[in-house]
């Protein structure tokens, strides 16, 4: 790059440093920016457009076009030139602008038809902020140089801009960033509401002096950054003790960034144009991101996340900012982090009082951990962790999936009540404790929990459940980066069992695969790992795993009950195998001379179609089954229950679920054996009401829920409401809902 052009940039960058250093309110500041611009590259016109929402783009300065027109002309996402920048954001570069697709005049600016355009974005690490425009008479076609100089003198105005040198340049009705309240609708991960501050998983990195006097010292300073940066990774592979698996490819893939020589003199270059070393990482950051973002390769894509990720790592080298930045947790802790594992979020524990994640899924280690907190959970809070910062007020509806940052006092206060409604009403719940949910016809219906962590225990006196219907055993798989011993398991089961005080426990055993993949575990490339190799697929071909956890069951359970379910079970014959699987782990606990369970009882999770239609002999050689409604559920639609776009479309009170539903309670009790319903539908209080009214003795659910299903199944007669089910029916009803809350509203 020519000498000259780097002097030039750089002297504008200087000028633009001096102009933030220099008294005066953020309108001035923006001015005088566009006129040093627009004077610096020889055009009649530069202007700075800043988006007024997600959607909006606001002409806030300009030199060239009628003053009058500032804060008056807006844009919408992709309308005109400016507007297509701001889109897809890339540059756009014309000598005939006229002729551009989308193109718009804009007579209330007073502008006359330029014919030369070059637009860039103003963006920060994915973060669009706005757009950065030069435009001149002459038809002519900007430079190489002179586009990748306006590239970096846009990279500046964005880091300005996020340290707040623009505030108050906008009218009173534009929001100004980190100020004004923001609204995100998610996806509910886990019910709950929940008031506090945010607490960021890995706070923003804030570069304070995006412009470099020395480029020199800055490309010393990068280089030194670099080699510290490879160095780390180098170490990360070498002390990786996961084997071949995923986790060795995106630690290859770090390597292969970190070492990338384009990568670095891509960086260089723009501190030769006179960025500062950390503002040059987060300018490649940013394009590298509008360049990814836009591929149609999925796995490139996916890249984007590794990028990020050493990106930041290089940004906490260069301004010594780890994720540890001496900040205090604030009272009433909110995590907000882009995505968490199930280890980390556990090290939180119940300090927290919500997570929103900007990724996961319903069925992801984070919603089974916070589920098992019992805390809120939202997810899909898309940027959310790029407006909030640590401290700021937060509300979290984890039923309505729905998230109020900074929000104004008339919101907070209409959230409070909403809050006090359900404490009001969890107080009226815990009066019920020590009551049997026994409805009016007389016929007791029992109330288990499901839990996965020893921290679960405690609700079970709390919430008056009279067992654990489901403790899901991966949670301590999941939690590490290693294969838990055999003497661990043995050792937490048995703390387990003490704390249950008696009550029973069902143990399910490892259920991995699908959604959940262990961190030490190879995953495995499946179209539709839901349907693939997971549960009791994994445990029959591992064996050995499945071996030593059934026996750290036997030795928990010695001088007590032991209850095994195995999951996934799709036909006789794996329940087969893997109940002589049992009894020869048994036999062997027993030839070794280890104390054994006095009464053993093994069961099923009843979770496919198929397995309603086994043979008979299938259900006589259970002790008991468990439907497991969320997959049930989800193959019986064919509606994944991770894909937003289906899982809500169907009811489990449409008539055909319901038919099933009714099949397997005959088959089971035509076998004498008991069966309960276990899942997500089991603690909602309608959807519970009628499994009960269906049949259903035993329903196990989310502790929090106990309270209200009791409290509803309490004033009905499930006797009348079994003819009401019947009369629908009858009369051609496709779904039970209505004429179920009718009749509910009735009683």
């Amino acid at each position: 790059m020519p000498e000259r052009k780097d002097s030039d940039s750089r002297k504008l960058l200087l000028r633009l440093r001096e102009i933030l250093a220099a008294p005066g309110d953020g309108q001035d500041r923006l001015d005088r920016i566009t006129h040093h611009i627009a004077d610096s590259m020889g055009t009649q016109v530069c202007s700075i457009y800043l988006f007024r929402d997600s959607e909006t783009l606001e002409l806030c300065s300009t030199e060239g076009l009628k003053a009058a027109s500032v804060h008056q002309t807006r844009l919408r996402l992709g309308e005109g030139l400016v507007g297509r920048v701001a889109r897809y954001g890339r540059p756009l570069n014309t000598a005939d602008a006229p002729s551009e697709p989308g193109f718009r005049y804009m007579p209330e600016t007073g502008e006359e038809v330029y014919s030369s355009f070059l637009g860039v974005p103003i963006q920060r690490v994915g973060e669009k902020v706005g757009v950065l425009v030069v435009q001149s008479r002459d038809a002519r076609l900007f430079s190489e140089d002179e586009v990748y100089g306006l590239e970096v003198v846009a990279m500046v105005l964005a880091e300005m801009a996020e340290l707040g040198a623009f505030l108050g340049s906008q009218s009173d009705s534009m929001p100004l960033r980190h100020r004004f309240p923001v609204l995100f609708r998610g996806t509910t991960g886990q019910e709950g509401a929940a008031e506090g501050r945010v607490w960021l998983h890995e706070p923003r990195v804030v570069v304070t002096n995006p412009v470099g006097e020395d480029p020199q010292k800055e490309r010393a300073r990068l280089g030194e950054g670099v080699a510290m940066l490879r160095t780390t990774v180098d170490s990360l592979l070498a002390g990786n003790q996961m084997g071949s698996g995923d986790s060795a490819e995106v630690l290859e893939t770090y390597r292969m960034f970190a070492n990338s020589r384009s990568w670095l003199r891509r960086m260089e270059e723009a501190i030769d144009l006179g960025l500062s070393a950390e503002a040059a990482v987060e300018k490649e950051q940013s394009q590298a991101r509008a360049r990814l973002e836009s591929a149609a390769d999925p796995y490139l894509r996916d890249r984007l996340h590794d990028l990020d990720d050493l990106s930041n790592r290089l940004l906490r080298i260069l301004t010594g900012q780890g994720k540890d930045t001496g900040a205090e947790m604030p009272e009433n802790p909110i995590l907000v982090a882009r995505n968490i594992g199930p280890a980390e979020l556990l090290d939180y524990g119940r300090k927290l009082r919500g997570v929103v994640l900007e990724e996961g899924s319903v069925g992801s280690h984070a919603a089974i951990v916070a589920r098992a907190l019992s805390i809120p959970l939202v997810i899909h809070a898309e940027r959310i962790t790029t407006e909030a910062l640590n401290g700021d007020q937060i509300l979290v509806d984890g039923d309505m999936g729905v998230v109020h940052l900074r929000p104004e006092e008339t919101v907070a206060n209409a959230f409070r009540d909403k809050m006090a409604m359900q404490a009001e009403a969890q107080q009226r719940y815990a009066g019920l404790r020590d009551l049997p949910a026994t409805a009016r016809c007389g016929t007791t219906i029992q109330l288990y929990m499901n839990a996965g962590l020893m921290a679960d225990l405690p609700s079970l006196e709390s919430s008056g459940a009279e067992g654990v219907g489901l403790f899901r055993t991966e949670l301590q798989f999941l939690a590490r980066t290693r294969v838990p011993r055999r003497g661990e398991l043995a050792s937490l089961y048995t703390k387990v069992l003490d704390n249950a005080q008696g009550k029973p426990v069902m143990f399910r055993t490892l259920d991995i695969g699908s959604d959940k993949v262990l961190p030490y575990m190879k995953p495995q490339d499946e179209p539709n790992p839901a349907m693939g190799w997971r549960a009791i697929r994994v445990g029959l071909d591992k064996r050995g795993v499945l071996r030593m956890q059934l026996q750290a069951l036997i030795r928990a359970s010695a001088g007590r009950p032991l209850h095994v379910m195995f999951p996934f079970i799709t036909e006789m014959g794996e329940f087969e195998e893997a109940h002589r699987l049992l009894m020869e782990q048994i036999a062997r606990e027993q030839r070794l001379g280890h104390a054994m369970p006095t009464d053993v009882r093994v069961g099923a999770m009843l979770e496919t179609p198929s397995l309603a239609f086994a043979p008979k002999k299938f259900f006589e050689m259970c002790d008991f089954i468990s439907v497991g409604g969320n997959d049930l559920k989800q193959f019986f639609f064919a509606a994944d229950r991770e894909n937003e776009r289906v899982r809500r479309r169907y009811d489990s009170l449409n008539i055909t679920f319901i038919s099933l539903l009714e099949q397997i309670l005959q088959r089971c009790n035509d076998a004498r054996v008991p069966v309960s319903f276990c899942g997500e539908d089991a603690g909602r209080p309608i959807e519970a009401v009628t499994f009960a009214a269906l049949g259903f003795r035993r329903l196990s659910m989310r502790p929090a829920s106990i309270g209200p299903v009791k409290h509803l199944i309490r004033r009905v007669d499930l006797g009348e409401l079994r003819q009401v089910i019947d009369d629908a029916r009858e009369q051609g009803e496709t779904n039970l809902r209505h004429c179920v809350t009718d009749w509910l509203a009735r009683q």
